[in-house]
């Protein structure tokens, strides 16, 4: 997954302050990953939220 599929996975989820919300963690730290990408562990952590666009778009692509 690179940094622009990221960005728009956390633009979905209402940005970066939004996300944190639901995650239960700080602004600040999903922030970064809008600039760094987001973490395969935090993608195993929460893949219904973090990896739900992945799977959609391999599933309509085949």
């Amino acid at each position: 997954m690179t940094l622009a599929e990221d960005q728009k996975i956390i633009a979905e989820n209402g940005g970066p302050s939004q996300l944190a919300r639901k995650l239960n963690y700080r602004s600040h730290r999903v922030q970064n990953w809008t600039v760094r990408g987001i973490p395969p562990k935090e993608k195993l952590k929460f893949p219904e939220i973090l990896m739900k666009k992945q799977n959609e778009e391999k599933s309509c692509t085949t």
